[in-house]
């Protein structure tokens, strides 16, 4: 079964995928790329455990925004998904969300710190810091992790679509970064 996407999204998600260990940003099947449909209500997502070297188009799992379910795809989709999902229902300016486990913004998500405007670079891309959430309850944790680690976020930007534009993204404390666009 496969739900019809926009032209060139699965291509782009893709080609994002591909482009996280090119740069240094995930080392073995860690992190991913998502990118929505908001029209057809769907998202595009990497597999869970498909090594970078070996992913390909047919891939790509396909994920309906609503509920969760996929609606496209013969594997699993990543474990991140139901974080995904939660930031593309909170925020409806987000058209594509990247997950990695990049060495210098894990460190900060271990350490629960923000990281603070250093650079020209950062601030032309951020309105302030990247924020770092608090750490997850035990009970966020023990039931729905991964919407939770969404929840955590949304609840980091108040829910404010505006904010997530202009601070396009966050730490996960005792996780990594998640980015979006």
């Amino acid at each position: 079964m496969t739900a019809r996407v926009r032209d060139g999204l699965r291509h782009e998600v893709l080609d994002a995928n591909l482009t996280i260990p090119q740069v240094g940003l995930a080392t073995l099947t860690w992190g991913n790329v998502s990118g929505v449909d908001r029209e057809a209500g769907v998202f595009v997502i990497k597999p869970s455990g498909v090594p970078y070297k070996d992913l390909a188009l047919d891939h790509l799992v396909t994920v309906r925004l609503s509920d969760g379910k996929v609606v496209g795809g013969d594997l699993r989709p990543s474990t991140d998904t139901e974080t995904h999902r939660c930031l593309y229902l909170a925020f409806p300016s987000i058209g594509g969300i990247t997950h990695t486990h990049s060495t210098h913004a894990v460190a900060f998500a271990q350490a629960r710190r923000d990281i603070p405007v250093l650079g020209t670079t950062h601030a032309d891309t951020f309105n302030g810091p990247v924020p770092c959430t608090p750490d997850l309850t035990a009970e966020q944790c023990a039931s729905d992790y991964e919407y939770n680690t969404g929840r955590v976020i949304v609840d980091l930007l108040a829910g404010d679509d505006r904010r997530a534009v202009e601070v396009p993204a966050a730490l996960v404390a005792n996780h990594g970064p998640f980015t979006w666009g």
